[in-house]
């Protein structure tokens, strides 16, 4: 049974022993309130021993004697929303089983997963139900003993969570629970209240009102190491775009390892940028052939049908879909390995500890030298182009320039908290130039892959003229791509 998904909004409030559960029919919207069913759960939550997954507000459960038995992963999305994955409960008791450990790896890596909390609860649910008899929440009014390490401790709370109505009955509901007595939650999650301050503070950082170019540097790696927290479970789940959205982190950060050399340690810096380009490449070939089938099926359908020789498409198709299942193999195998776990620790060590050199200098000053400096390092790669001496060169520096491109748009990003409408402009620049020949780009791989095809479908025996009409088409879409780069340029100096 595969597992799922769903959203988990939810609001929860500390409440004395003695208080009375409110009437809650009254709520808009609310046409009655069921009668109320009584449940018996324990729930045992695991964790490393450094207690990784608690400082990163992500919770891992096996629970039972409740309607959704199983194991339980839930990954923090915004204030009071948490994506929560249910698995099968299977016959594992003491050990988490591999599909579950896969979902909290980027926190957990190589680490032991031990039963840290046990919870027992009491629930009584009163479910809140609209004129068509549909669940609009439910209200828990749970009575908790958690054990950490043999203490036992023993606290009631009240839950009230969305099923089918919308965030404006919490609010509506706020006000009646705590004219009963109670008080928004200590904490986030009963887990967080029985761990208590046994769970590892993680140092807070924002950028200070007058930052440095090194604070800047700190900043906009944080956001890019997030990033690569959040997208890793999205990639195992194969949501969509993930692959595509982690592998953009990887570079972000690459590149203001390499913008920011002025002030972060050149040795330290390019180790991990060696590393982030091997995760980069390890994720590539998924999201390459995601982005050629998304093409091609475009592409062929623009062919006149009478010109279309054979199932065209099909052939195409099913051979991107192998690559990309190929690529997607590769990528979750780089995800399990020692060596990313590696890099993890390396990002972690970065954001805590930035092997920072050089004076100190406000980044308002330094920044604009180093934006001056990759924008110069761009007009390189366009004059190299412009000198090439035949198609398959200036293909190549017209993709170093790209690189340029993105490279700059990055740095003027994380430029953009101290110089504004500068910075930001500056993006929109290098960003027009990495989209017009970002097409080039993918009308040269195109073409490689076409001739493959093309020399594959003659060696069977069959048609290759859509193939080559397939292949001019590219051609035209990467001159297309040329002239509006060349034509774009002079209007960005």
């Amino acid at each position: 049974m595969p597992p799922t998904e769903q959203l988990e909004i939810e609001t929860k409030y500390d409440v004395d022993e003695h208080a009375i559960f409110p009437a809650l029919h009254e709520l808009p919207g609310v046409e009655r309130v069921a009668q109320p069913v009584e449940l018996s759960l324990e729930a045992v939550y695991f964790d490393t021993a450094a207690l990784d997954l608690a400082a990163a507000k992500v919770t891992l459960r096996r629970r039972t004697g409740g309607e959704d038995d199983g194991w339980h992963v839930k990954l923090p999305v915004a204030s009071g929303e948490r994506l929560e994955i249910q698995h099968p409960l299977g016959r594992s008791v003491e050990k988490v089983p591999l599909q579950v450990v896969r979902t909290v790896r980027v926190h957990a890596r190589d680490n032991e997963l031990v039963p840290v909390v046990t919870l027992k609860t009491r629930r009584i649910v009163h479910r809140l139900l609209d004129a068509d008899g549909e669940v609009l929440a439910e209200v828990s009014d749970d009575h908790v003993t958690s054990t950490v390490d043999g203490a036992e401790e023993s606290w009631r709370e009240w839950e009230i969570e969305l099923v089918n109505g919308s965030p404006d009955l919490l609010e509506a509901a706020e006000p009646v629970l705590r004219a009963a007595g109670a008080k928004p939650a200590a904490g986030p999650s009963k887990l967080a209240r029985a761990l208590g301050d046994r769970v590892p503070a993680r140092e807070k950082w924002e950028l200070p009102k007058k930052p440095s170019t090194a604070d800047l540097f700190r900043t906009y790696a944080l956001e890019q190491v997030q990033a690569i927290h959040k997208r890793d479970p999205e990639v195992r789940r194969d949501v969509h775009d993930a692959v595509h959205k982690m592998r953009v982190a990887t570079r972000r950060l690459r590149s203001a390892l390499a913008t920011y050399r002025p002030v972060v340690d050149r040795e330290a810096g390019d180790r991990l940028r060696a590393e982030l380009k091997w995760l980069a490449g390890e994720l590539g070939g998924a999201r390459d052939a995601e982005v050629q089938r998304e093409h091609f099926k475009t592409a062929v359908g623009a062919q006149p049908v009478e010109l279309v020789m054979g199932k065209v498409a099909d052939f195409i198709d099913s051979h991107l879909r192998a690559v990309y299942k190929s690529g997607r193999v590769q990528a979750l195998a780089a995800l399990e390995s020692e060596r990313y776990f590696r890099l993890l620790d390396a990002l972690d060590e970065l954001i805590a500890n930035p092997p920072l050199v050089g004076e100190t200098r406000k980044a308002t000053k330094q920044m604009p030298e180093l934006l001056d400096h990759d924008w110069k390092r761009m007009s390189k790669a366009v004059r190299r182009m412009e000198a090439a001496e035949d198609t398959a060169t200036q293909d190549h520096e017209l993709h170093e320039v790209r690189k340029a491109a993105k490279r700059l748009r990055y740095a003027a990003e994380s430029a953009v908290p101290v110089l504004g409408d500068e910075a930001t402009g500056l993006v929109s620049r290098a960003k027009e130039v990495q989209e017009v020949l970002g097409d080039h780009q993918d009308s040269v791989v195109a073409r490689d892959l076409l001739r493959e095809l093309a020399v594959q479908v003659y060696l069977d025996g069959g048609n290759a003229f859509t193939f080559g009409r397939l292949h001019a088409a590219e051609e035209q879409r990467g001159e297309a791509s040329r002239i509006a780069f060349l034509e774009l340029w002079p209007t960005l100096k």
